[in-house]
């Protein structure tokens, strides 16, 4: 039976900040490095950027020969001793990654040890690599490898062969420095720990304002200012040796920074629910009326988002509307993440009152006054009594304000409607109301708000639900 060795490392710059992960597959029998894996995965923690790298790992040697045995070598005490079970995953985020990591290959094939952080130098350069990728807006490319960039300066800058010994290797050292200073690296550069204490909010952010952040989990999130040093790491390996749970701080989903000064932002992924007899007939649904479940397409879009968020392992905690298609939507993701959906009245979807149930069309036919005052100001309550646009923008800026309070520097999933999504995007952009009639929302899309703490929002829409399919 063949044996390979997994070395796999995870960095964070930041922590959460921009992370990667970089792994490397190896012939127990020769030392022949068989297969490496890197990636950017956006701002994430240093032991969730770990976990991803371990996974990643394990799916490569899988891929070699499943068959095989395994050793996974890692410098995170962390996950090697909850990965062999001698420690409980009681982190959130943990959870659905170490499941994963557990489904890759049978249990009786993979062993997990622990190695020094220096002699992991292979796998930790791979991780910052994806970040250096990530920050230049790139994919990792094995092509672009710092082994091979390393072999690359040595043959440039080796001397003439009547130089003295060691000349060859100086020179490659520093071409390499000119490659890395090229690259935005600096000396000493490393990655940051996964703090134990509970995270900060800071002052409530306002509604509108701020300058969005470029890049995000679709594309890539920026980078901060380099490599945070990371000696912290020991100090993470001793709190989990005393087996202490940390305070989620948080892993965005979208792809945030947020600069040092500022903290975490508290960062809500809105995900529309799938969707229902009604949505693909575009009639009025909202919370006055029959409450519809999903349909049979709209469960099979909830447990397909669902674990493409498990797959992110970036969700820290589940909120919900109170009505039936959310509730449904919501608790797919949340079974699949292990964490409970929380309801959240505010979250509701709007009353259209007599509208309800009704197309667009109908509505014109049969009340077209009332439509075209409420297609011309917010303040405009569907007939029969039902919310006003300016109603639901109050309620919405009310529910957001108490979210960020109750969770503020975490990622959280926020499984909510149409109106309600459209109008936090709004609120956070300081768009004008009828901005909410220039957005699409396809059913169990996706899209994003970061809050920081000087009162600035960053948007990101993916909207995109291909992935899904």
């Amino acid at each position: 039976m063949r044996e390979f060795i997994v070395e796999a490392d995870g960095g964070s710059r930041g922590n959460p900040g921009p992370a990667g992960y970089g792994s490397v597959v190896i012939d127990a029998a020769t030392g022949e490095t068989l297969a490496e894996r890197a990636e950017y995965i956006g701002v994430a923690t240093n032991n969730v950027a770990e976990y991803r790298g371990l996974v990643a790992g394990l799916e490569a040697a899988r891929d070699l020969d499943a068959t095989a045995r395994v050793r996974v070598r890692m410098d995170s005490k962390l996950v090697v001793e909850q990965m062999s079970g001698r420690w409980k995953i009681k982190h959130p985020d943990m959870k659905p990654l170490a499941a994963r990591a557990a489904r890759i290959l049978p249990p009786s094939q993979v062993t997990y040890e622990w190695m020094p952080r220096e002699r992991n130098k292979h796998a930790d350069r791979l991780a910052n690599e994806a970040m250096d990728a990530g920050k230049r807006g790139e994919a990792w490319s094995p092509s672009a490898s710092t082994a091979e960039l390393d072999a690359r300066a040595a043959r440039f800058a080796t001397p003439e062969p009547t130089g003295p010994p060691g000349d060859a290797a100086e020179g490659a050292a520093k071409a390499r420095a000119a490659l890395k200073e090229t690259r935005g690296e600096t000396p000493g550069e490393g990655r940051g720990e996964l703090r134990d204490q509970p995270a900060t909010g800071g002052s409530r952010p306002a509604a509108t304002g701020g300058t969005p952040s470029p890049g995000g989990e679709a594309g890539k999130a920026v980078a901060g200012p380099g490599h945070v040093g990371r000696a912290g790491k020991a100090g993470d390996d001793q709190r989990a040796a005393r087996n202490v749970a940390a305070t989620p701080t948080t892993t965005p989903a979208a792809g945030w920074s947020a600069a040092p000064d500022m903290g975490a932002p508290a960062t809500f992924v809105l995900l529309r629910h799938g969707e229902t007899p009604l949505t693909p007939q575009k009639r009025f649904s909202g919370s006055g009326g029959s409450d519809p479940s999903l349909s049979d397409v709209g469960r099979e879009q909830a447990e397909r988002v669902a674990a493409a968020l498990a797959a992110r392992g970036t969700i820290q905690a589940v909120v919900a509307s109170p009505l039936a298609r959310t509730r449904q939507t919501a608790g797919a993701v949340a079974a699949r993440l292990g964490l409970d959906v929380v309801i959240e009245d505010g979250l509701r979807e709007t009353d259209f009152g007599a509208w309800e149930g009704l197309t667009f069309g109908e509505v014109r036919e049969r009340h077209p006054d009332d439509l075209n005052a409420w297609l011309a100001s917010p303040d405009a309550e569907p007939t029969g009594g039902g919310e006003s646009f300016a109603a639901t923008a109050h309620r919405m800026a009310a529910t957001r304000d108490k979210l960020i309070a109750s969770y503020a520097g975490r990622t959280v999933l926020l499984v909510t409607h149409v109106t309600p999504i459209k109008t936090l995007v709004r609120l956070a952009l300081g768009a004008p109301p009828e901005s909410l009639f220039r957005m699409e929302l396809s059913a169990a899309s996706l899209s994003a708000v970061a809050y920081y703490a000087d009162g600035n929002a960053s948007v990101r829409l993916f909207n995109d639900t291909s992935h899904l399919r």
